[in-house]
């Protein structure tokens, strides 16, 4: 077995302790961990968000910041500021909450846009920039966010620049009715399996992973599939924004994670439609014209069917 299929393996097994039933959705983030990308989970309260980001830092060995958003978090909340040590007499920075290998950024969409905006370069960068210094965060760094797709009572919708810097965006959705049984007798006796929960890779060994998914063989057959979905999304007629060149390099390198996780060395076309939904959906924007004519449409779909019209390349290799 591969490092990479042997390291999903035990993920699942271990995550699998708390958030019962859902190995799509941790293959789903340790693929954007691999791909260094962070993840939107936009799902209603109540379904695990906040604990499948807990867990995967404990399984991974990684250290873990909660920044709870509401109104009143400022920028420096999140990115840290500067202050006059006057014992000193010297400028001196404290890091904000943003210090961590795996950030969750709970219920983002609460807080107002100019703090939503304070995570734009520390999510593409890596790094924090304050009175012109530039403080470099370790690696690896991760941004998990949850927001409901349901409440809007005194929230701030995400701006497109923001959107576009998740890798992919997922929804954990209600359990099975076996499944929440199975929860159920988790916790009867007052347990808490979150807490027990011990690490199953080190962070070398996830820095080690995210250099493999690289040496993955994208064909130029492949990468020009991804370009032909891109093109079409620009010009299809039930979306008003169609897939960035960003989003486009997110789903090669997705297929290259999933490839990996899958014992592969190189990217197949199975591996590209896997990737579409979760990576280019939330980038979209369905036309008022859509979603008038096409009512509960979402972009998830829409974009299924337009990929489902584009002609898969013979060759893959």
């Amino acid at each position: 077995m591969q490092p990479a299929q042997k390291l999903k393996q035990l993920l699942t097994e271990n995550i699998g302790r708390v958030i019962v039933g859902k190995s799509e959705i941790i293959e789903l983030v340790l693929n954007a961990i691999l791909c260094g990308g962070h993840v939107l989970i936009e799902d209603v309260p109540g379904v695990g968000k906040t604990t499948l980001a807990s867990a995967f830092a404990k399984s991974l060995a990684l250290s873990y910041k909660r920044i709870q958003f509401t109104p009143d978090v400022t920028p420096s909340d999140v990115t840290g500021y500067t202050y006059v040590d006057f014992k000193n007499d010297r400028m001196e920075y404290r890091q904000g909450a943003v210090f961590a290998q795996i950030v969750l950024a709970d219920e983002i969409n609460r807080t107002s846009p100019k703090t939503q905006s304070s995570l734009l370069e520390v999510m593409e960068e890596g790094q924090v920039t304050i009175d012109g210094e530039t403080h470099v965060l370790e690696k690896p760094f991760i941004v998990l966010a949850t927001q409901n797709p349901v409440d809007f009572v005194g929230t701030y919708p995400l701006p497109e620049a923001q959107l576009d810097r998740f890798f992919m965006r997922v929804s954990i959705g209600y359990p099975t009715e076996e499944e929440e049984a199975e929860i159920l007798n988790k916790y009867m006796t007052g347990a808490k399996p979150l807490a027990e929960l011990q690490p199953v890779c080190t962070r070398e060994d996830i820095l080690r992973l995210q250099k493999m998914v690289g040496d993955v063989r994208v064909s130029k057959e492949m990468r020009a599939y991804i370009a032909a979905i891109a093109q079409a999304s620009r010009s299809y007629r039930a979306f008003s924004r169609g897939v960035s060149t960003r989003g486009a390099i997110s789903l090669m390198h997705s297929a290259q994670a999933c490839a990996l996780l899958d014992g592969r060395d190189y990217v197949m076309p199975e591996d590209i439609r896997k990737m579409a939904g979760p990576v280019l959906a939330h980038r979209i924007v369905l036309s008022a014209e859509a979603r008038l004519s096409m009512k509960g449409a979402s972009a998830d779909r829409v974009l299924a069917r337009l990929i489902s019209g584009i002609q898969v390349p013979v060759r893959v290799r």
